[in-house]
């Protein structure tokens, strides 16, 4: 394809988004109840020693990391009959599945008193699952040669409302199936409960199915010739300046995005004292508002324009996190205060959500008009090396703050306070970075 080339995408239409996002409610249950269970399961569940899971665990986040980047790039390399991505999302997302299915049930196999066994299992399917995971890189990548630019906000939104779907799942299964589910195992460690060998087995099938569904239904991304070879296109994309500066500014902000996902829950729990019904009621009102505000900022983007809404999302996050400071306000009643915070912050976690697939398509198809090439899965998966170092700065920021001691009377450590304006203060960075150093709305667009 010569540079005046350009690879023609035709218009989407709402199956076709929702074909699309589909396999992204499969990939969040997986994940999420593997995040979730894991450590519970073989440290205090199977009581193999507590620090072998976690390097176990640990080096699941590496390999996670290099497969992502592998895939996306592999992808690239040869167009079959059946184009670029669909080969990997046959072949991976089988392997993905019976790898967590042997994660999630080790007693189906192995003699649960051998600890040594347990960790190896652990170790080997671990790596296996994370390697597999790397089927979301070529999917991801579709987006570039699937959807016009103008389109890929909507399809983005479809790809993040089947996410948030995925985490209610997990949400509802957390509360009704995993709650005595420590203590169930451990009292009867032969005996599966029945409830979640049933759950374990349905999430096994459903991105299975969900993959091998778009295999099938989507159309096979159009046929375009890489005349570059795998080191030069590695070579490219470091060179892409903007794309650099984009994915730093990525890996900056996942900083704070990484301790607002995961210390959300715990602040309304430790700080606001919520009960079980207030929680689930919070929880609801959490999914619910991203959903609402995928939409409201997808149009938002189609009106204004990318970079700008990414501004406001930061600016709205950066006032909303300090509210956290005014739990030390004695007040009777933390509920109203706390569902207004959480709205708030779902209201920019919807808006954060929409860019990365957004904006690494298009950055993808801009390298395309220069270099008549579109490399789109090298551009989707390169990130996932970096920002994955970034979040694991995040996580270790995350648990210097939590560790910090009670001050003043608090039962609960002052960190499940003072993350909020921490966080604020690296999206604030994240702000004036992005300002100044990226681009994410190019001239070629206007001409749509």
């Amino acid at each position: 394809m010569s540079k005046e080339e350009s690879i023609q995408r035709s218009k989407g239409t709402s199956s076709r988004y929702m074909t699309f996002g589909a396999p992204k409610l499969g990939t969040s249950v997986l994940m999420g109840f593997a995040d979730f269970a894991l450590f519970t399961l073989y440290a205090l569940a199977y009581q193999v020693d507590p620090s072998l899971v976690a390097i176990g665990l640990g080096l699941g986040k590496l390999t996670i990391a290099a497969s992502q980047f592998f895939f996306g790039w592999i992808s690239d390399a040869k167009y079959t009959k059946w184009g670029r991505r669909k080969p990997y999302l046959m072949i991976l997302s089988p392997i993905l599945g019976i790898s967590f299915l042997f994660l999630l049930l080790p007693t189906l196999i192995i003699d649960f008193t051998n600890k040594v066994g347990l960790f190896l299992w652990l170790l080997i399917w671990y790596q296996i699952f994370n390697i597999c995971y790397g089927v979301t890189t070529p999917y991801g990548s579709w987006m570039a040669e699937q959807f016009r630019v103008e389109d890929r906000p909507k399809a983005s939104q479809y790809q993040q409302f089947f996410g948030m779907i995925g985490t209610a799942i997990m949400t509802v299964f957390s509360m009704v199936v995993l709650a005595d589910f420590e203590e169930t195992i451990e009292a009867a460690p032969d005996i599966i409960p029945l409830g979640f060998l049933l759950g374990v087995i349905i999430f096994t099938i459903i991105p299975i199915v969900l993959f091998y569904l778009i295999v099938f239904i989507m159309p096979t991304e159009p046929h375009f010739k890489i005349e570059s070879n795998m080191i030069q296109n590695l070579k490219t994309i470091i060179k892409n300046k903007n794309y650099i500066l984009v994915t730093i500014m990525q890996g900056i902000a996942s900083i704070a995005w990484i301790m607002i996902g995961s210390l959300t829950l715990a602040f309304i729990t430790e700080v606001l004292n919520f009960d079980t019904m207030t929680n689930l009621i919070a929880s609801v009102i959490f999914i619910m508002g991203i959903l609402i505000f995928l939409y409201i900022w997808r149009k938002l983007i189609q009106k204004i324009g990318k970079k700008q809404i990414l501004l406001y999302i930061f600016l709205g996050t950066i006032v909303f996190l300090p509210f956290t400071l005014l739990s030390l306000i004695p007040m009777d009643s933390n509920v109203i205060y706390g569902i207004i915070f959480i709205l708030g912050l779902a209201a920019c976690m919807g808006g954060w959500f929409l860019f990365p697939a957004i904006m690494y398509a298009d950055i993808a198809e801009d390298d395309e008009k220069e270099t008549g090439e579109l490399k789109a899965g090298i551009y989707t998966g390169f990130p996932s090396i970096i920002l994955n170092l970034f979040q694991a700065l995040g996580l270790f920021i995350m648990s210097t703050i939590v560790g910090l001691p009670s001050v003043g009377g608090l039962t609960y450590s002052i960190g499940y306070i003072l993350w909020g304006p921490i966080c604020a203060v690296i999206l604030f960075i994240s702000y004036l970075y992005s300002r100044k150093f990226i681009k994410l709305d190019f001239d070629w667009e206007k001409t749509r």
